[in-house]
């Protein structure tokens, strides 16, 4: 009876050492030490010449199989749910960017400054007059920095991109700081910075100023022309400063045809203005360009919590 059990108790040890060798090669870190846990080597167990019942030696045997019927699960299921995983992140990024996954980001990177530096030479220019700056709060700043952030973004993703110029921007102003602080890698951006005022920098027969307050409707986005976004993020509401300006310096005003296209609804507050940020009348100028829609683009960039929306729409 001592010589069967000790055979026994051999065959036991070797197979669950080829079970735990079988179980670290699948590669799953961690889990294979698990298995460690469940081998049970008998002989260490029990000293020599302790004989052990034959019922007990089987039922020792199956409760181990068990065991690693389970692990095995528990492996497979973590295999099948890492795959799942691994699938659904890339349809995710697939639907998400729109773009074909064989496109790597250096090659879109490549492509977005190749389209950005051509409009720099052949494409619509566009000036961000930050020459009126320097009465705005803290609070202004960073909401201005914060729509040239947008306006960039939104330009790098145009079809047919403007070249942006920030005139009147000195390196040593409170926005230029808030720029750096708030957009991430804003001295990398691909436009033109400089001090000069936006009226010297062009010959003023090319600039129209783009201001509310103008009694022309601005009809075409010519690419002979510089347009200028007068940079002023003002809560106290001064009344006609980028006109007035535009007007000492003898250029050409215009505003967008929002009166043309659409009309005046009702709201709670009776609220009404054609005051845009610089990056929403980017996205209209941007949107005509692409489309030469009127009613498209100004829906683009004009929300009706200004209390306007199209004609289209009442009608």
């Amino acid at each position: 009876m001592d010589w069967k059990l000790e055979g026994t108790q051999k065959t036991e040890s070797c197979v669950l050492q080829e079970q735990e060798v079988t179980l670290e090669d699948t590669g799953e870190d961690g889990i294979s030490e698990s298995f460690q846990l469940l081998q049970i080597d008998v002989e260490c167990e029990h000293q020599e010449g302790e004989t052990l019942p034959t019922g007990r030696a089987v039922l020792c045997s199956k409760n181990v199989q068990r065991k690693q019927r389970h692990w095995e699960k528990i492996v497979a299921a973590k295999k099948s749910k890492r795959k799942q995983e691994k699938e659904r992140r890339k349809a995710n990024r697939v639907e998400n960017s729109g773009i074909c996954p064989q496109h790597s980001k250096r090659f879109l990177r490549s492509l977005t400054k190749e389209r950005l530096l051509e409009a720099k030479h052949s494409g619509p220019r566009l000036c961000i007059d930050l020459s009126m700056t320097h009465h705005m709060s803290k609070k202004e700043l960073s909401r201005l920095a914060g729509q040239i952030r947008r306006l960039y973004g939104s330009n790098k993703k145009a079809a047919r991109p403007f070249w942006i110029c920030l005139t009147g921007f000195t390196t040593d102003s409170p926005l230029y700081e808030e720029c750096l602080r708030m957009n991430d890698g804003f001295s990398s951006y691909l436009l033109d910075m400089t001090e000069e005022d936006c009226f010297t920098l062009f010959p003023v027969e090319t600039l129209v100023y783009l201001t509310p307050d103008s009694e022309h409707a601005l009809e075409d986005v010519d690419l002979n022309k510089v347009y200028i976004l007068g940079g002023l993020v003002d809560e106290s509401i001064r009344k006609k400063v980028t006109f007035q300006k535009a007007q000492e310096h003898s250029v050409k005003t215009a505003r967008l045809p929002i009166q043309e296209y659409m009309v005046r609804c009702q709201n709670g507050k009776n609220y009404h203005s054609e005051i845009l940020a610089i990056n929403q009348v980017f996205d209209i100028l941007s949107t005509y360009l692409e489309t030469q829609n009127w009613p498209e683009a100004l829906k683009k960039g004009v929300s009706s919590r200004k209390g306007y929306v199209l004609q289209n729409a009442v009608e």
